[in-house]
């Protein structure tokens, strides 16, 4: 009897669960497209560069594709005017523009009649004093981590953006600092790369380590924070996902930085 009985009441909740089950459809409408302007101004000659692109729908393929016959203007405050040449689709140079730290720059997008326009102020150049790769144990495990050590100068306000290569090519991590806690202060930097499933992205013995440090504005160092965090915001206190926040007024999303740049590579040991 007591076996019936447990037939039973497992019958009993199979049917209660079958019942309970309902289809959800979820509604992807596509949404409406914007555009994606990602801009930069750096010290070194020739390096401006913007490229023009539209998000895609959730059904649509990853490829991006550029957004071709934008007129794309880049002043700075001494009135020199540039208009950047599309090179390839969706991007648009100069060689002409040797960014100034001190300098504001203005960037000017006008594409299917809409008007973009940015600025930012380029910070002054803080010297990377040193680039090693150091062994550590992340997690119980051992890693070869990159490591940038500099001199923050005296004074808040300094924003930095790391970039990681390795064996030339470059790492997808968002890797940035400022100095709210490093204020006048030597300060290290470690930039982690790969993970437990991935460690084909890690360091190794006989890698060659580029790191690229750009010394980065206020609201490009929040754009690139509320990336990394999913914020609206550019601040710690987030409840969803959101884009990140952006210093292009508009309507498109991306950002305009005026940046200096310096270089460090080693081989791992």
């Amino acid at each position: 009897m007591r076996n019936k009985i447990y037939v039973s009441l497992s019958v009993l909740l199979v049917v209660w669960i079958t019942s309970c089950e309902k289809v959800i459809d979820i509604n992807l409408d596509d949404a409406e497209k914007k555009y994606v302007v990602e801009a930069v101004v750096t010290d070194e000659p020739g390096s401006a560069k913007v490229l023009i692109s539209q998000t895609k729908n959730f059904s649509d393929d990853n490829q991006i594709a550029g957004v071709s016959g934008a007129t794309v203007t880049i002043n700075d405050d001494d009135g020199n005017s540039t208009v950047l040449a599309e090179s390839s689709a969706g991007v648009y140079q100069s060689a002409g523009i040797t960014g100034e730290s001190g300098k504001t720059y203005t960037l000017k997008v006008e594409v299917d009649g809409n008007v973009f326009t940015a600025s930012s102020v380029m910070p002054a150049r803080v010297n990377m004093d040193t680039l090693y790769v150091s062994d550590e144990f992340i997690f119980g495990e051992a890693r070869k981590m990159a490591n940038v050590e500099f001199n923050d100068p005296t004074g808040l306000g300094q924003s930095y953006r790391f970039v990681l290569h390795v064996n030339g090519a470059k790492r997808g991590g968002v890797y940035i600092r400022n100095d709210e806690y490093t204020d006048g202060n030597l300060t290290n930097v470690r930039l982690f790369s790969g993970g437990d499933d991935d460690d084909d992205k890690g360091i190794k013995t006989g890698d060659m380590v580029r790191v690229d440090m750009l010394c980065i504005d206020e609201t490009v160092y929040k754009y690139w924070y509320s990336f990394e965090t999913g914020g609206a915001t550019g601040g710690s206190n987030t409840a969803s996902p959101a884009n990140p926040v952006t210093n292009i007024k508009g309507g498109a999303l991306g950002y305009f930085s005026a940046h200096t740049v310096q270089t460090k590579m080693v081989k791992v040991p």
